[in-house]
């Protein structure tokens, strides 16, 4: 799950995370008297999607007047914005974040992700801030410098101070860097967070580190323990589809193909995608029904896919363990009639109750094309989208 910038920020000022004094904004009104209230002579319009790269998109200005403030929130509010990680489609804004001008004497990155490997949450840091970091680790890796901090002793004061050191923090700024860099990995721990980026962190003129920008993203797994963070959700970044799918407990992500899969297991999931393209086709989305599908969820599966108007063909594919392959027969049979399914379909079943499950199939009277196996089963799919 994502969060907008000023929610970021809201959580981590709760940890003593040092930010610029903003507020968040639906109009151009707003924005007008957000500037106000904050005082000052310069003002930062942030336009809050979920994406980066807003900066160089058009979405975030600076503003030296009241009429510069509303003439900009004008300009990015309510615009599409384009950036590297929102696709050529990009983002409709519906929300500003009015902040405080700073003044800047360097710029820095700091971020932190779980490092599957090392089993542990990594803390990165460089001296290139305000640049994208995979072009800094491509171009300059010796510049990106990293600490795997561990579970129980937490980020000690030595190490955010040797990082902070590395990076260029100034000798008389030590103390602000290393408090600031423990209240973000308490941040990141308490909340369950799976990525917090702040790009730029900046040391001002002032000689103050502050987090200029912020992005947080947390782990799905783990928000039933966070209804506080559940509801700083906003659909209106989100795929109407994909919201869709999580009402019915669904995993799905619209791709770009023909071919719809229904699969149970992401792994499996993936393999099923990997074989319709090696077989030359295109899947049209990726669909984890689970193991605890029903009928009622596997119509709406297919009321899901069916939205795709590039799809031609829909292929199911289920391993049955825990799922029986004689339930998601009756589920399939089900669905093809309440949605009057006009698409070619292509069902493969093993496993629980197999035979069970293909005859099921075979007296539904429904045109269901049978495979033995995948590669028969992604053959079959990828030939039957080619004729519609």
């Amino acid at each position: 799950m994502k969060i907008h910038e000023y929610q970021a920020k809201e959580i981590l000022q709760k940890y003593e995370v040092v930010t610029p004094r903003g507020i968040a904004c639906f109009s151009v009104d707003d924005a007008v008297n957000a500037a106000q209230q904050l005082g000052g002579e310069v003002w930062v319009v942030k336009a809050q999607i979920y994406a980066g790269g807003r900066g160089k998109g058009g979405g975030v200005k600076v503003a030296k007047s009241l009429d510069e403030v509303r003439q900009r929130a004008s300009e990015i509010l309510n615009m599409r914005l384009v950036t590297h990680q929102t696709g050529p489609e990009g983002q409709v804004v519906h929300r500003l974040f009015i902040e405080q001008g700073v003044r800047i004497e360097k710029e820095f990155y700091v971020g932190m992700v779980v490092d599957r490997r090392q089993q542990r949450v990594c803390l990165m840091a460089s001296s290139e801030g305000g640049m994208e970091i995979e072009q800094v680790a491509a171009a300059t890796p010796e510049k990106i410098h990293k600490v795997f901090i561990d579970p129980v002793a937490g980020l000690r004061a030595q190490e955010a101070q040797d990082i902070a050191i590395k990076i260029g923090i100034p000798e008389q700024s030590l103390p602000q860097a290393i408090k600031l860099l423990q209240g973000l990995y308490q941040a990141f721990d308490e909340s369950d967070a799976s990525l917090l980026e702040i790009n730029p962190l900046a040391l001002t003129a002032e000689k103050q580190v502050i987090a200029l920008d912020a992005k947080m993203n947390f782990d799905d797994n783990a928000l039933f323990r966070h209804p506080e963070i559940i509801a700083l959700r906003d659909l209106d970044e989100e795929d109407p589809v994909e919201i869709e799918a999580s009402k019915h407990e669904l995993s799905y992500i619209p791709l770009d193909g023909n071919i719809g899969c229904l699969v149970n297991g992401a792994g499996l999931a993936m393999a099923t995608m990997d074989i319709i393209k090696l077989y030359g086709g295109n899947p049209a989305n990726f669909l984890d029904v689970g193991g605890g599908a029903t009928a009622e969820k596997v119509t709406e599966a297919f009321k899901l896919m069916l939205r795709n108007p590039k799809l031609q063909a829909i292929l199911v594919n289920i391993f049955g363990g825990i799922m029986k392959c004689d339930v998601i027969a009756q589920g399939v049979v089900a669905a093809a009639r309440d949605v009057k399914l006009a698409v070619p379909l292509v069902v493969r079943l093993e496993g629980t109750n197999v035979d069970l499950g293909k005859k099921i199939l075979a007296d539904s009277g429904l045109t269901i094309i049978s495979a033995d196996n995948m590669a028969d089963a992604a053959q079959k799919a990828v030939n039957a989208a080619k004729v519609q």
